[in-house]
């Protein structure tokens, strides 16, 4: 059976890309954290169904509650690098970029006491326009990244680039893309995330046993601490499509999640 790459985004609520307008970072002390209750559950949920994932952690988070790392680490996933302020990268410019990307590194190999091999861009954010930013990932260290989601989408997405894990060209980085099903010329997102949330996992299963079994291919699977968690606290300013994302179907994923981890096999990115 074919193992497929479970990966985890170690982010606040309060720190997605549908708030950014009306959350602004010097705002983040002062919210209620709910990331160390909700990376807990879901270490609980891997321990049931002895799966090891990868964690992309963003480095803020890190620094403010290192024992969300360390507990990570403990359980034997791997820790990989989610930004540091969890900026899109295309409001940054390369300095900016490469200061924020080596901050969060540093500060989870201090922690863990690890190489951090793995990175993945806050909101899938590096497309046609920041492709430089690997040429700074590649710089800084890092073996593979998982940024690149080969899909239309107003917020990130380079719809031709490969469906599947692949060495990037003329670097010394391999791309894990997340993962998506080809159907009527088109890549349609179905592993993780908000299309965890909106489709029937009936829908979701059935997509990813295509690609298992007809394709001969491991999916990579995406999943953030807050989308299990649907008493958190509600930022009513937002906009309503920017609500209706984050909100929608919370009180179903950690039902759906166990049921994903039965159905399929798993392992980090990086083992």
């Amino acid at each position: 059976m074919i193992q497929n790459y479970l990966t985890i985004d170690v982010e606040d609520y309060y720190q997605v890309a549908a708030f950014d307008n009306v959350i602004k970072q010097s705002d983040w002390n002062f919210l209620e954290s709910r990331v160390c209750n909700n990376v807990q559950t879901i270490l609980e949920t891997l321990d049931k169904y002895n799966i090891k994932a990868t964690f992309f952690v963003v480095g803020w988070i890190a620094e403010k509650h290192p024992d969300v790392v360390l507990n990570i680490l403990g359980k034997k996933h791997e820790i990989a690098c989610h930004s540091y302020l969890h900026r899109k990268i295309y409001t940054m410019t390369k300095q900016d970029f490469f200061h924020d990307t080596k901050k969060s590194k540093d500060i989870l190999e201090n922690i863990t006491g690890n190489k951090i091999f793995g990175y993945r861009a806050p909101s899938y954010s590096i497309t046609e326009k920041t492709l430089w930013a690997l040429d700074i990932l590649e710089e800084l260290g890092f073996e593979y990244d998982s940024s690149i989601f080969p899909i239309y989408h107003d917020l990130y997405g380079i719809p031709n680039a490969p469906r599947f894990e692949y060495k990037i060209p003329n670097h010394n980085l391999m791309e894990y893309p997340v993962s998506t099903i080809r159907l009527l010329n088109k890549n349609i997102p179905i592993s993780g995330g908000g299309y965890f949330r909106l489709f029937p996992y009936s829908i979701t299963k059935l997509a990813l046993k295509h690609i298992n079994e007809k394709e001969q291919k491991p999916f990579v699977f995406y999943l953030h601490p807050w989308e299990i968690d649907y008493i958190q606290p509600r930022i009513k300013k937002a906009k309503f499509l920017s609500r209706f994302r984050h909100y929608l179907n919370l009180n179903k994923t950690l039902q759906r999640f166990g049921k994903l981890l039965n159905d399929f096999k798993f392992r980090p990115i990086h083992s």
